[in-house]
């Protein structure tokens, strides 16, 4: 008499809701056996897909089977055994060498012969259409959302999913701990453990065990362009429809500061200046060297040199204390600074630009909307092609990408103009903030990493020769620079003529 192993399975991931429960196919195994006068010798059961090979209860089964501990499998179906060619292939070989004498189904007839065999295989295939075309329509299902829009997946953190209209929704008190999880992280002093420990206290964790959730997905999250509208699904980028409670300016603000924390690290020392200049006479990288001189009293101070590397070529240039260099940069930034009563004038003179410009504000617009009209003409195109089969998949998605930025770009630019007229005056506000700050920061002490973040705002291609920086000053600041460091004074008559034009010329700086 033949023995035989019950196998029951059910995937957590089925979309099939007829298929039984593991407890109720394992009931009707046991009715089944004792109607047919069956011997079963164990049930094993397995929680997992049959789509791809790998079950590792299934494969003990055909070890068992393989050892002679039985001859037969019972199951409710031939599709709880294989869903996947490789295993269906496995249970007919075992079949035709005659390891696996016989099969039983409740709910399938089969008899171990060549017409029964070739059933199971019909049986067998049908099982992979059914998740192969199951596959399909989800995909089919999943593009249609992303071209309205929707999110097909897991609702990220500050979201939930609405099971009544399918869509995304805004979760009324975790959007709150996200905002404020991003508004902290953009402050520029909390490292993502910190935002994780911070997003636990308040009631956010992983599902799964209820810890607080890991810094990997902290940094998914605050990277996650889903936040301002933006969808990318199987790296396709999709202009989404949910609602957004992060602004733009926050998420860019987050981004600096993600790729600052992520920004490879020099090891050793945190030199304020390094990186920022070349050496004048080779063209070589200027790197810095800290010395400690102890004394015989016990104490000790310690010096910092900026020095070329000289791996260029033989150089001559020699050592330049660090406190030289922070007072050259002092004296650049300085000179390329505001004084804080210059803020008025520059507003005021903004201000009349700013009547000017939304005179032609409308002409832009119209200029943006052609452009956008353009993207979308292409990205039309792009899809035909790729309909056609004439463009490859891979190249539609590179250049479908390509001109969704653009397009982004664009309605940023439109957003911008319709809010304040062109790009150039929103450019010209943060000049004048920057240097309001570079005069700060010129006055301040031990500040030398702030000094040096601003010494690449003004200027750039910085070249240390004979000990001495020379910048090449960027445009507006060479024009405060050219002017003695008039502005960094407090605005006087003589002051106010050299920093604008005469009257009845459109205000502004001299270059």
């Amino acid at each position: 008499m033949n023995k035989y192993i019950a196998y029951c399975r059910k995937s957590t991931d089925e979309k099939d809701k007829q298929v039984l429960s593991i407890e109720a196919q394992i009931a009707e195994l046991k009715e089944f056996a004792k109607r047919d006068h069956l011997e079963i010798t164990e049930f094993i059961t397995e929680a997992k897909t049959a789509k791809m090979p790998g079950r590792e209860q299934f494969a003990l089964v055909l070890k068992k089977i393989e050892k002679g501990e039985a001859q037969g499998i019972i199951s409710w179906h031939p599709d709880r055994l294989a869903r996947n060619s490789v295993d269906g292939g496995k249970v007919i070989y075992l079949l035709d060498t005659g390891k696996l004498l016989d099969l039983k189904f409740p709910s399938f007839w089969f008899e171990n012969t060549p017409q029964g065999k070739f059933m199971l295989s019909i049986a067998f295939g049908q099982s992979k259409y059914y998740v192969d075309n199951l596959s399909e329509n989800v995909k089919r299902g999943n593009r249609q959302k992303l071209r309205r829009g929707e999110w097909p997946s897991k609702a990220p953190y500050g979201y939930i999913n609405n099971p009544k209209t399918r869509a995304v929704d805004v979760d009324p008190e975790l959007s709150k701990v996200v905002k404020k999880a991003f508004q902290l992280f953009a402050e520029g002093n909390k490292s993502f453990t910190e935002i994780s420990n911070f997003c636990f206290r308040f009631g956010m964790n992983r599902e799964s065990c209820g810890k607080p959730i890991k810094v990997d997905q902290i940094k998914r999250m605050l990277s996650n362009k889903f936040y301002v509208g933006i969808l990318k699904y199987a790296n396709e980028y999709y202009e989404g429809s949910h609602k957004c409670f992060i602004s733009k300016q926050l998420f860019k603000e987050v981004q600096k500061q993600v790729e600052k924390i992520l920004r490879p690290r020099q090891h050793g020392h945190d030199f304020a200046f390094s990186g920022l200049a070349t050496c004048g006479e080779c063209g070589a990288a200027i790197t810095a060297e800290q010395h400690i001189k102890k004394y015989k009293n016990g104490t000790s101070q310690t010096f910092i040199y900026y020095r070329c590397t000289k791996k260029l070529k033989p150089c001559l240039q020699k050592y330049a204390p660090e406190d030289e260099i922070e007072q050259q940069l002092k004296k650049v930034v300085g000179d390329c600074g505001l004084h804080q009563d210059w803020e008025p004038y520059f507003e005021k003179w903004m201000a009349a630009d700013e009547l000017k410009d939304q005179a032609n504000s409308e002409t832009e617009l119209q200029r943006l909307g052609e452009n956008q009209k353009e993207i979308e003409t292409k990205l039309n195109r792009l899809l035909d092609g790729y309909l056609d089969q004439v463009v490859e998949p891979e190249v539609y998605k590179q250049k479908k990408n390509e001109l969704f930025d653009e397009k982004l770009k664009i309605a940023e630019q439109i957003a911008r103009v319709s809010k304040s007229g062109s790009s150039w005056l929103e450019l010209m506000r943060e000049f004048v903030i920057s240097a309001l700050q570079a005069q700060k920061i010129a006055r301040a002490k031990n500040e030398c990493h702030d000094l040096a973040i601003m010494a690449k705002t003004v200027g750039s291609n910085y070249s240390l020769f004979n000990r001495h920086l020379r910048p090449d000053l960027k445009y507006p600041f060479a024009a405060l620079s050219a002017e003695g460091g008039a502005a960094s004074a407090a605005p006087n008559s003589a002051a106010i003529s050299k920093m604008v034009t005469p009257p009845g010329i459109e205000p502004g700086l001299q270059g």
